[in-house]
């Protein structure tokens, strides 16, 4: 570390870079590290500022005025260049502009919607774990489990077809990489964008939905007026970008957790209640959503340093979730542990407005699997793709001890 001579307060100064593939591999020493030097680090690699402590990221997070999501989530700053696709009018704007949009899915996506899915989705798990079971139990979890439900239920219940739900991932893992900075990671799938941006831009056409879903749902509230014509695909385009590699990265990070805390899979199978508290607790631990960045719309003070007005601020997410200001024990999954209070999700306004959906799909699968699984443990080596934003699962072999 050294300091920076051109602020207003002296910063200690990185010049890693946190999206190279050794970093995005194991993120652990240098989110340490992050933690340690201060409460805001500038990252010369990238000239934006980073905040890795708990209290910083939440205070960022939670105060939007300050800290704007309209100029981008990612690295690219949309004051002064163009986005690679029209912005969110969720995670990509701020109030006003974001208020009717979020409004809009928080009622499509809210305790009635849960209530009637809850009953299918577990009857849609028990189903899968039985099939996949009955194939043997030593399989790789990524495509058997945590790719396969997600893309079973969730496009069901935004109410697309069948054919091209293949499309959904590659898109979704290319909209995530773009947060990140113009690297390899985003050039691999740049010859793919155009075909995958049309197939998902056609599914969130009125005609192309079924009338039971929640892309449905979301039409239905343009016809009354609550948002625009021209806003409802974008809408449901939300749905469809950010609603499918979490929740499979997520479901990933459980079954990963349970594998390394065999004692933590023991109390689950005791009590299968404690799966909503395993969900969250992964999503502190493993963070799926590793980073997003934020822009200063005046000047900032974050410790005894002052951000200038315009600049790009990166969120640790995954550093502050593991941060022991905040959390004792921060490496150990734990059952016993209060994850509420986990930035995984966000915070604030701009809390992911799907998390309740997704935490719903992993409970109907850990639920199915506790009552058949006594153990489970790795069964060999774990990959993952690398990704500038998502902690992405790529293989997760497993071997299960069936009751």
């Amino acid at each position: 570390m050294t300091l920076t001579p051109d602020l207003a307060t002296d910063v200690p100064v990185d010049d890693t870079d946190p999206f190279g593939h050794e970093h995005l591999e194991d993120p652990l020493p240098f989110h340490h590290a992050l933690r340690e030097a201060g409460p805001v680090v500038y990252l010369s690699r990238y000239d934006v500022h980073a905040v890795g402590r708990y209290e910083q990221v939440h205070a960022a997070l939670v105060d939007w005025q300050r800290f704007q999501s309209a100029a981008g989530v990612g690295l690219s700053n949309f004051r002064t260049e163009e986005p690679w696709r029209p912005p969110s009018l969720l995670l990509e704007a701020d109030p006003p502009r974001h208020d009717a949009p979020r409004r809009v899915l928080t009622s499509v996506l809210g305790q009635r919607a849960l209530r009637t899915l809850r009953e299918r989705w577990t009857a849609d798990a028990e189903q899968l774990v039985d099939q996949v079971l009955a194939a043997g139990t030593e399989f790789d979890a990524v495509p058997a489990l945590s790719e396969a439900f997600p893309l079973r239920v969730f496009p069901d219940a935004v109410g697309i077809g069948h054919d091209g739900r293949e499309n959904l991932l590659p898109y979704g893992d290319h909209a995530f990489n773009a947060f990140g900075p113009p690297n390899d990671l985003v050039q691999k799938g740049e010859h793919r964008v155009a075909q995958l941006s049309g197939w998902v831009g056609e599914q969130c056409a009125r005609e192309a939905l079924t009338d039971d879903g929640f892309g449905a749902a979301i039409w239905a509230a343009a016809d009354r007026g609550e948002i625009t014509p021209q806003q409802a695909p974008l809408v449901v385009r939300s749905l469809l970008t950010a609603g499918v590699d979490t929740t499979v990265h997520a479901i990933s990070a459980i079954l990963y957790a349970f594998a390394t805390h065999p004692d933590q899979w023991a109390r689950l199978v005791a009590d299968p209640s404690l799966a909503r508290v395993a969900f969250d607790e992964a999503i502190r631990w493993e963070s799926p959503v590793q980073t997003f960045f934020r822009t200063t719309t005046t000047d900032v003070r974050i410790g005894d340093a002052v951000v200038p007005e315009g600049r790009k601020v990166l969120m640790f997410l995954a550093a502050a979730n593991r941060d022991p200001r905040r959390w004792a024990d921060p490496d150990r999954y734990d059952l016993g542990r209060d994850p509420s209070g986990h930035v995984g999700f966000g915070m604030g306004l701009h809390q992911c407005v799907g998390q309740h959906v997704a935490r719903l799909e992993a409970e109907a699968v850990l639920t199915a699997l506790a009552r058949r699984v006594r153990t489970i443990e790795l069964a060999g080596p774990t990959r993952r793709h690398h990704n500038n934003t998502l902690r992405a699962w790529e293989s997760l072999p497993v071997r299960l001890t069936v009751d």
